[in-house]
């Protein structure tokens, strides 16, 4: 019988509200940019030198910059909806530059830097919140999963699609996203007893940003989520998610684990959200400016940039390149958001089936003398 062990590390930190510690976690970059040894993680990002470090940052100032950008888009009526990521940008780039591009990503609503930097256009990253397409882009060219808006699930096709590879034989490992809001749907639970008793190569990843829409994580779990794990035979680490560098020693030790045949793992990577739930959402509504504050003094790219000064490899020309290179992206983005053209009304019949049938085509005949009825209704 196989025993799991929680892999929690025993590092103490000062709590977000006082002087008291909170549950350990995974951590080597301070929130002042000051590298700590660590006997256990040391070995997982040993290949990380000051280029790749370099290479980090970039992709994260880059996803900020998209994040930044689709939220102006939104504010200025051009696409209907926007769940912003701002703040959780080491956990996503720290655990998606540790995949392999065989490696199928399923991810929730929010892991839009995910896919970016899986190789979706950024054209495509906007496609369903501008309400021109259920899903953007083809799964398959990416290995990433459409964008999910039921909580959790995501994790049940992960779970799924895992057990899959196990059967083709593969070495191959599948990721998961969700937040912590969505470890308290049946999905994720059923998803961790299938991936525990088939033994899959899936990695659980929940970014806990402290709140589920306006519920604070301290409401729903009277536990650090990674301790829920174990309950189902899954072991889990606890990661500091605003800390890059850690994100990926993590990342890559629960893959290792995967490809080595010896199962899932849970990774709570505790960040938080800075922005709004999503551009619908008034956080002032629920939580207080001091709690934002005592946040952002942990930002994940500050964090990076004092690490890399301290390397002396925070020069003005790279930070002009840095930047440089997210505007690029920015602007590509707008440009494609705003030269998107709108679907048709019959559009609603793609992708509904893989093959063409003939039960389908009759509902488009259908459909389309309907609306030849409202033939020049526009021009009245």
């Amino acid at each position: 019988m196989r025993i799991p062990v929680s892999l929690h590390i025993p590092v103490r930190h000062p709590e977000n509200s006082g002087s008291s510690p909170i549950d350990p976690y995974v951590q080597l970059v301070t929130p002042d940019g000051v590298r700590v040894p660590d006997p256990l993680y040391d070995r997982w990002v040993e290949d990380i030198d000051g280029a790749r470090l370099q290479e980090l940052y970039i992709d994260m100032a880059v996803i900020r910059r998209i994040d930044t950008e689709a939220t102006a888009l939104q504010r200025q009526g051009e696409l209907g909806l926007w769940p912003p990521l701002l703040g959780q940008e080491a956990a996503q780039i720290g655990s998606v530059r540790s995949l392999r591009s065989s490696d199928f990503v399923f991810p929730s609503y929010r892991e839009n830097g995910v896919a970016y930097c899986r190789g979706v256009a950024v054209g495509e990253l906007m496609r369903t919140w501008r309400g021109n397409a259920g899903a953007g882009w083809d799964p398959y060219t990416v290995n990433v999963a459409p964008t999910q808006v039921i909580i959790g699930a995501q994790a049940l096709h992960a779970a799924g699609y895992a057990m899959g590879i196990t059967r083709d034989g593969t070495d191959d490992a599948v990721i998961s996203y969700f937040g912590d809001g969505a470890t308290s749907q049946g999905d994720v639970s059923e998803a961790m007893v299938f991936a525990a008793s088939f033994n899959s190569p899936v990695v659980f990843f929940c970014s806990n940003n402290q709140w589920a829409i306006s519920e604070p994580v301290t409401l729903q779990a009277q536990v650090p989520i990674a301790n829920r794990a174990p309950g189902f035979g899954i072991p889990s680490i606890r990661v500091d998610g605003n800390d890059v560098l850690a994100v990926m020693a993590a990342t890559r030790e629960a893959l290792d684990r995967a490809r080595s045949g010896n199962g899932p793992t849970f990774i709570e990577a505790v960040t938080y959200r800075m922005g709004p739930h999503t551009t619908a959402d008034d956080p002032t509504r629920y939580r207080d400016s001091a709690e934002l504050e005592r946040w952002r003094v942990k930002d994940p790219l500050s964090r990076l940039q004092a690490l890399l000064d301290a390397m002396g490899l925070f020069t003005e020309e790279f930070a002009a390149e840095s930047s440089r290179r997210a505007d690029a992206v920015a602007a590509e983005l707008r440009e494609a958001c705003l030269g998107m053209p709108d679907p048709g009304p019959a559009d609603v019949f793609a992708h509904v089936y893989s093959e063409p049938n003939s039960w389908l085509d009759r509902q488009q005949e259908q459909y389309s003398r309907y609306l030849s009825g409202f033939a020049g209704e526009e021009n009245r």
